[in-house]
């Protein structure tokens, strides 16, 4: 179905990104420009990300929304976007122009809908307790298989139908990979997204509070709407005591990364408690540690 290079359409939503999206944009570009559709559909930006983006040329065409909404970003690229495979990629994250081709080359794969690179993350810069979180939570078997946490999901036109019957959500990521069956989503090891983690631990837990709420979201969502006529339930995306067991078995060196691990899922648990009873699944907590 995609034999050529022609026709890979790429998805870029960006909130106020003005710091990395040229990053990303001159990594996908670095290579030239052939066969590449790019859509950067920047949404309620007080920043100068539009202009950023604009600046790469001719090759990069800029939507703006006055409102900060991820979820039309996305659709309004869709709108916007000329062909499939498609991709929708954060524009926070580094992914070169072979690696998009490869995630987007996996998809002849019969059966596959859905791809995603491996996550790379240059950990040296953050604290201990973000290594140590990180440590544990790239091992745990529902990280290693699923599409979400790696910026980058490509879809087929079949797999851009399950996408796009979802609902808003703040999980968009999770709810992507659990839209598709195990057999259907694959992670493509010979590409790599590169991932900026957090730089401290007050940044982490607003990501994992961000998470933990979301999450709740999904699992809400899915309940009210029936069990998924495809892919999977949010709750198998949970980590359980068991998990962590397993790997503890298998590595006891990593028994203090585990402690510092559970620790900040208890904690994160907690504060999401809050929001999940108040109903908030708007606030956006960011990690800016990471976009310096």
């Amino acid at each position: 179905m995609y034999e050529t290079r022609e026709d890979i359409s790429l998805v870029i939503p960006a909130h106020n990104e003005e710091r990395v999206v040229g990053r990303l944009l001159d990594a996908l570009l670095a290579e030239g420009t052939d066969g590449f559709d790019i859509v950067v559909v920047c949404n309620g930006c007080t920043d100068a990300t539009a202009a950023a983006a604009r600046s790469r040329g001719p090759a990069v065409r800029v939507v703006e929304l006055e409102q900060p909404s991820k979820h039309r970003a996305l659709r309004v690229g869709d709108d916007h976007a000329r062909g499939f495979p498609r991709l929708y990629v954060d524009a926070d994250v580094v992914l070169s122009g072979a690696d998009a081709r490869r995630v987007a080359a996996a998809l002849r794969t019969p059966g596959v809908l859905a791809t995603a690179p491996e996550r790379e993350l240059p950990l040296a810069a953050s604290d201990w307790r973000v290594r140590a979180f990180y440590r544990v939570w790239l091992r745990l078997p529902t990280v290693r298989q699923g599409l979400f946490g790696r910026g980058v999901v490509a879809v087929t036109e079949e797999g851009h139908a399950r996408l796009t019957a979802l609902p808003e959500l703040m999980a968009d990521d999770l709810a992507f990979s659990l839209a598709f069956r195990a057999e259907e989503r694959q992670v493509v090891p010979e590409a790599r997204a590169v991932i900026q983690p957090p730089r401290n631990w007050p940044d982490l837990m607003r990501r994992r509070i961000r998470a933990m709420t979301s999450s709740a979201q999904l699992e809400h969502h899915q309940r009210a709407s029936g069990t998924p006529a495809h892919g999977d339930s949010a709750e198998s995306a949970r980590t359980s005591l068991g998990d962590l067991r397993t790997l503890v078995r298998a590595e006891p060196r990593l028994l203090p990364s585990v402690v510092v691990f559970a620790a900040t899922a208890l904690l994160a648990r907690r504060a999401a408690r809050r929001a999940i009873r108040a109903g908030d699944f708007a606030t956006w907590l960011r990690d800016e540690s990471s976009r310096s």
